[in-house]
Order: C-alpha cells, then structure tokens, then sequence
C-alpha cells in the first residue's frame, strides 16, 4: 500500500476568499461566543470539579469533551497566529485538568464528582468519547505551544485505560457506547511515538462487534455500529456521528498497518453512504431517532436530521481514505461537505449554530400537533442557537475551520495531490529540498484556479471537479498528472455553470424536482425572497441564471426567471387544474447561508417548467 502522508493544516496560509473570511469570523467571534455559552452553562467551571448535590449546572458526562473541542480549536488558532488571551483561558481549563486528575490517571468531571462510584459502569456514558476528544486537545495543544501539560495528563488517561481495558479486563463493558477514542489513540501515538497507544486504538477496532455488549434499553448494535465485527461491516448502520467517528479510526488503522480487510470495510461503507445515504448537501444521518442512518434512499427534506457533527466526521473520514487511495470521490465528497451541510451549520455573524440541517422548512407544520405538544414529530430547528444542552456541534466548527487547510494536500514524495482549491501558500519539506506551492483563487465564486510550485521540480495530480464538465485532459480517478518544473504555474477554468440535478428515483423525496447548484455550491429558496408556498414555483428550465450578489445577505446569489399560479384567497380548496401562471423571478441563495433573516420558508429541491 503506497504511503500518502497529509500536508498539515500548518503548512498553509490561506490568504483571501471564502475560507480566509470565515477564519477571520472565527477567530474574532465564533471561538470566543462558544467560550462563553460554556461558561453561562457551567461547562467551563465544571472542570474545577467542586460542584455539589443542590448546586446550578450539575455536569454532564459529556461536558469534557464540549471544552476540550474548544481547546482544540484554540490550538489550532495559535498554531496559525499567537493568541495569548485565548491561550490564557485554554491553560486555565488545562490547570483545572492536571489538579483534579486522578492519581491512577482518570478524568472525567461526571464520575469525578457526581458519580464517582460508577466509573467505567454504563458503556453509553461515554467516558471514552470524552477521553478521546481530550487527547485529540491534548496533541493539537502541544504540538502548537510546546506546553506538555495536558498531553503529560492525557498520557497517563492512556496507560490508565490500556491498564483498566486491555489489561486487566475489569470494565462493564470492552468497547466504548461512542466512539472517538480510537482515532484519537492514533493521533496520540503520532505525537508521542508511543506504539502502545496504536495498539490500544487497534484493540477496541479489533473488540468491537465480537460480542453482544449491552447500551441501553431501547437500542441494540446496529445504534453503536456493534452488529458486526468491523471487517465485515459494509453498510452503514446507526447514530451517523459514531458511524462516521469509528470509520476514522478503521480508516487510521488500515493506514497504519496496511490491513487491507479493513481498506475494503472502509471503501464499501464510504460507498454505502455517497451511494444511498447522504443528501445532495453531504448531509447524513436521515432520522431524529437515534440521530441515525435508516434505510437506503430515505432523505426526507422536512424532516431531515443531518447533525452537523455527521458532516464534519464525514469529511474527516473521507479525508482519511485520500490517504489510502488518490480517488475524487472522496475529494469531491470533502468538497460537497465544505461549502453545503457543513458551512450551513455557523450563521453570518459566527455567533449562532445548527446542530441539524434540514433541505426543507414548512414553518406552519412545527405546530401541526399543537393539540398533544408536538410530541409526536420532531422538527428540526428553523433557526440557528448559541448553544445547546447537548451543544457538540459549535465547538466542532470551532475546531474545524482554523484547520481546514488539513484537506488541501496528500504527498507521497514523489506527487503532491491537490484535493481543494482555496487563495493560499504552502510550504512542503521533502527531505533536503522545500517546494512552495501558490494557489491564486477565488474558488467557489468562480472556477479559475492557477497554481504555481517553486524550489524543485515535482509531479501534481489535481482533482478535476466532479460537477465540471469542460476539462478535456486525461484523468485517473478523477485526478489531471503533471509533471511540472520549478517555477512553473498550472492554470484551469473549471466552469461552473449552474445546473439543475435530479436524484435517483428511489429517493422518492425529490422525484419531480430538482436542486439548483453552481460548481460545488448548492443554493436553496427562502420566502422571505419569494414570497410564501415556495413549492408553487416553477422555474423556467430554458430560462439563463443570472449571478450576483445578495444585497442583504452579502453572499452570492441566482435569479431566474419562474412562474406561480395567482393567489386567490377565494378559492375553495380544490378546484379543476388551470395553466394560467403569472411569471415572477426565483431569487436564490447558498444553502449555507440560508435561515439568517428569521424564521421562513426555504427549499433545495424546486418544481421545473
């Protein structure tokens, strides 16, 4: 198996466009917002362990790992730029951790100081998620500071659960409720060259599935991805974020090790999901019960659930599998990601968040049960809250953009793949010799991308889109190679013209209708633009787009030419099909944007005429 390394994050300075923008929001207000949700919340606090029965904001077993994301995100931050406040208030939190840490190792705020009698007792109180999101802080911390406190802290966390799980074998349960911990235990052993820490992550891949483990009293193993051992796992099955969380750790494993049992479960689960189960967004995880994948082609727009953590573990893991093989599916599915049901998730002003997604509003259907509570339906939110009771969503972007840089580049020493195209500047060693590599973009406003190496002579493979139709170049799954010298520049212009897409007839949600994308961009309708029943207009299929931008919003928009019936308010109910429609101008806007001016109508899937 030929071993492609990532380029990290640090390696790359993004200069301008979209991603420059939103880590300038990010850095100014999103980091700093979540911080202080978490603080009104008691989760910041918590972590001084001195809470007592009576007291306000009684900690919750996964509270460590809402904070530790936000270390996380803070490392990544000072990584890029110095951020001594931010710094300040992270190695408050990380002071918290070393002093009221166990003696054996453990930590965890819950079973420290509300049920210290119950340690590793209930394999769906996630202890080990918990203890997986803290290392992932713990290397990002050190490796952007120096500082080895909390990577000293979570060391020990380590060697204590190998010790409790792996050794002894004294534990209620083998394998953790939620995964996380086991891509985590890799990127332990990256940072601390510690083999026993990629075994440890090996060990609860390898358990898991082995044996009937119970989780609670209304789910069994097809919830936590146990049905099965992983190797023989093809469809995934489940609550979405665990899914996706344990093919990270599969995908890291098969990597490591060269397990190719374990590339083929991760290549046929990536395509169960691209294949049958994502949304045109990268949205998964279709239904609100279990936050959870169902059956093939159940996408329902109304009520889809889409977690935006789903998302973003969907990304990380195809991320992961660039490594084991250059194929644009995966790139494509990151870009998908990026610019739809990620970037959906934070609002304009990156103070407010979603934790689902939906493609589809109804305002007037949330109080549809309003004689029993709506207790028979769950809706997904029509808009955007500053923080959850199960707020893991608003720390994972804030841990996500500043090093989105991380799904630009794979290399393996010979040809440096280029997966993403963002304004920026990359500095690539390779043994003796350092290549520079330049990106001028505006991607995704427009297509144009040139990219420039210098300091040797390299070979690149660049992705070709998969929307893009006017590249005539050959390709190898969905990459353009070129040998190119020092100095040399490539040049493409990807045309993004704006198309209407259609799904699969099985996906019976959106028979009849069709999305609206330009390049990698979906766009939606809101009524706050075009007036209510959006379901009654009908674009004009012959009709040419026109590209602009949003005068309120400040983000791109499309205009089109459509048509609606007239509104009679006399009308009774039904009445004898007519076609006389009166011509109006669709207004639509990116999907991520959408939800920012109050609670509306909007869609993704739109009738045609």
């Amino acid at each position: 198996m030929k071993k492609i390394k990532s380029v990290n994050y640090s390696d790359t300075v993004i200069t301008g466009g979209l991603w420059k923008e939103k880590q300038k929001m990010l850095r100014d207000t999103t980091v700093y917002a979540v911080y202080d949700r978490f603080k009104d919340t008691g989760r910041i606090d918590a972590f001084k362990c001195d809470w007592k029965e009576g007291q306000p904001n009684k900690p919750h077993y996964f509270w460590d790992s809402d904070v530790a994301k936000w270390i996380e995100g803070v490392a990544y931050l000072t990584k890029l730029k110095k951020e001594p406040k931010l710094e300040a208030m992270a190695d408050e939190i990380i002071d918290n951790i070393e002093k009221n840490q166990g003696e054996d190792g453990y930590f965890n705020i819950y079973f420290t100081v509300v049920a210290p009698d119950k340690r590793f007792s209930d394999r769906d109180c996630h202890e080990l998620y918990c203890a997986g999101h803290l290392m992932e802080a713990a290397a990002a911390y050190y490796e952007a500071t120096g500082k080895r406190k909390l990577l000293d802290a979570m060391c020990r966390y380590a060697d204590y659960i190998e010790k409790r799980f792996k050794i002894d074998k004294d534990t209620a349960f083998t394998t953790p409720g939620h995964e996380e911990i086991e891509l985590a235990l890799v990127r332990l052993y990256d940072c601390t060259g510690e083999k026993r820490y990629l075994e440890l992550s090996e060990f609860f891949i390898d358990q898991r599935g082995q044996k009937e483990e119970a989780l609670n009293n209304w789910s069994h193993g097809l919830y936590n991805q146990s049905h099965k051992p992983v190797r023989e796992q093809f469809e995934a099955e489940g609550h979405a974020v665990r899914a996706v969380y344990l093919y990270c750790g599969m995908a890291d494993i098969a990597y490591k090790t060269g397990d190719k049992a374990l590339k083929k479960a991760c290549e046929r689960l990536f395509d169960d999901i691209i294949s049958k189960k994502m949304y045109i967004t990268g949205g998964i995880g279709s239904s609100s019960c279990g936050e959870a994948f169902t059956v093939a082609y159940d996408l329902s727009n109304l009520l889809a659930y889409t977690e935006s953590c789903a998302a973003l573990g969907l990304a990380l893991f195809a991320n992961r599998m660039l490594r084991l093989d250059a194929d644009s599916r995966y790139s494509d599915t990151v870009e998908r990601i990026l610019y739809n049901g990620f970037l959906s998730s934070v609002s304009l002003d990156g103070k407010s968040f979603f934790y689902e997604n939906p493609l589809e509003i109804i305002p007037y259907l949330h109080t549809r049960d309003k004689s029993n509570q709506n207790r028979t339906m769950h809706w997904p939110q029509m808009q955007r809250s500053e923080v959850f009771s199960c707020s893991c969503c608003p720390p994972n972007i804030v841990r996500f953009i500043p090093s989105i840089a991380n799904m630009m580049y794979t290399d393996d020493g010979k040809t440096l793949y280029v997966h993403q195209f963002m304004q920026s500047r990359t500095t690539l060693s390779r043994g003796n010799k350092t290549l520079k590599i330049e990106q001028k973009t505006r991607y995704p406003e427009n297509g144009r991308v040139s990219i420039t190496v210098t300091g040797g002579d390299t070979r690149l493979a660049v992705r070709i889109p998969g929307w893009c139709e006017n590249y005539t170049g050959d390709t190898v799954k969905g990459y353009a190679y070129f040998d190119v010298k020092d100095g040399d520049t490539l040049t493409f212009d990807f045309s993004m013209k704006v198309k209407f897409i259609e799904a699969r007839p099985e996906a019976v949600f959106d028979c009849g209708r069709y999305a609206v994308m330009r390049g990698p961009v979906v766009y939606c309708m809101e009524s706050v633009d075009n007036g209510p029943c959006l379901r009654d207009i009908r674009i004009d299929g012959g009709a040419r787009f026109k590209y602009g931008k949003h005068a309120s919003l400040g983000v791109p928009q499309l205009t089109v030419r459509a048509y609606r019936r007239e509104n009679d308010e006399k009308a009774p109910l039904y009445s004898v099909k007519h076609d006389s429609l009166r011509e109006t101008e669709a207004v639509l806007i990116p999907y991520y944007a959408f939800a920012n001016r109050g609670e509306c109508e909007m869609q993704v899937w739109h009738f045609v005429k």
